[in-house]
């Protein structure tokens, strides 16, 4: 149990052991945040997934004990928030479960129970004695059902899953941990669950930018309390929304006989030397998070596999399975990779990409076996075409980080 701010406690579940979220390496943990306001009606801000209970009910008690529990507000259904609803109002069932309308259809289908549900519309708000809640419908940041609470006395931002990072950390604010870790993996964290949402994120942001803001808590990692920390991280999201990207590029490849990877290096050695910043990733080395970490803060994006039964290597396949579920946008790319008789699959690897929302800038590179010297000179001219395409397609800024 932590104090936060005058009768604001965090009551919340650390995840040490969790090293996988649906598909996303977490290899640092998580957090699963639940925020306890004391008042004349005592609320609960989310809850903790299941396993998590018993650890977020010593916290409460550490506080009050739970049956004075008149408000459980479940800002979204995913069971890693609400998956201790059903057990905590087995010590409070008087407590009226607090939901958008989207909301209050996904916990009858998660629990098939008919709780004491308060429905709230967008902009609504709930007394709880000297304070005040106030809701924020967010649909699609990033499940239908997603709401904010604002707790306008305190000025305190409750945004679920917005603004959050999987980090497990015995201390709970952002610039305690070290401020340039944690904006790295809400970065990490943006790029593998609220990337295809832009649009959706847009609307939420401009919904919220009236609100005077001394304190962001999401429901996974660390909390932003600091003014200039704040108006980073909200900034980040403006631009992570807007697919905004810094002038740089990711090579990501797969290889069997190091055919593809000779191409990989050679194409790196080419874009450094050229004083591009440029990232290798062997997609059999890094994790699918990883990738998208580096696919959200680049403008272009390389792509390279051999031949494998006529089709790209499985490994590759799923990078840009993944990749198409999250929707990069403003990207440019270009394929490469190694042969023996038959180019076909390349088809595979060039559509993957165009359907995951990269415009190609060129043909793909394709060598058969092994690359000699000639065939690696024909990648001399990758520098330039992505100089060009940097110089008309990249904002002026300072760098998504």
């Amino acid at each position: 149990m932590t104090e936060l701010s005058q009768h604001i406690y965090w009551t919340g579940y650390i995840d040490w052991d969790l090293r996988t979220f649906h598909g996303y390496t977490t290899p640092k943990g998580s957090t699963y945040n639940a925020y306890l306001i004391l008042d004349e009606q005592p609320a609960l801000i989310d809850t903790v997934k299941h396993y998590g209970f018993d650890e977020m009910l010593r916290r409460i008690r550490q506080v009050i004990d739970p049956e004075k529990i008149k408000y459980i507000v479940s800002n979204h259904t995913e069971m890693d928030h609400s998956g201790s609803i059903d057990t905590l109002l087995e010590y409070c069932p008087k407590a009226h479960v607090v939901c958008s309308p989207k909301g209050e259809e996904g916990l009858r289908r998660h629990f098939k129970k008919n709780w004491n549900f308060k429905v709230v519309q967008n902009a609504e708000t709930l007394t709880i004695g000297k304070r005040t809640l106030q809701f924020y419908l967010m649909p699609m940041v990033h499940w239908p059902d997603s709401m904010a609470t604002y707790l306008r006395e305190q000025r305190i931002l409750f945004p679920n899953d917005a603004f959050g990072q999987h980090y497990a950390s015995d201390v709970r604010f952002a610039d305690e941990a070290g401020i340039d870790i944690i904006t790295d993996e809400a970065a990490k964290y943006y790029a593998n669950i609220v990337l295809p949402y832009g649009t959706q994120v847009h609307k939420a942001l401009a919904q919220l930018q009236s609100l005077n803001i001394d304190m962001i808590c999401p429901s996974h990692g660390t909390l932003w309390r600091r003014g200039q920390d704040i108006e980073r991280i909200i900034s980040l999201y403006q631009r992570w929304a807007g697919h905004i990207t810094d002038a740089r590029v990711a090579i990501i490849y797969d290889t069997m006989w190091h055919s593809t990877e000779q191409i990989a290096r050679r194409l790196f050695e080419l874009i450094d030397t050229a004083g591009i910043p440029v990232e290798l990733l062997n997609a059999q080395a890094a994790s699918l998070a990883d990738i998208m970490r580096e696919v959200m803060r680049s403008k272009v994006v390389l792509m390279g596999s051999p031949i494998l039964n006529n089709q790209i290597t499985p490994t590759i396949s799923a990078v840009q399975t993944y990749m198409k579920g999250l929707k990069p946008r403003n990207r440019f790319g270009m394929t490469f990779g190694s042969y023996g008789w038959s180019q076909s699959g390349f088809r595979q690897l060039e559509d993957n990409l165009k359907e995951s929302g990269i415009e190609l800038i060129g043909p793909g590179k394709y060598f058969q076996f092994i690359p000699d010297e000639g065939d690696l000179a024909a990648l001399e001219d990758v520098p330039a075409k992505i100089k060009d395409i940097l110089s008309t397609h990249t904002a002026p800024t300072k760098g998504v980080l």
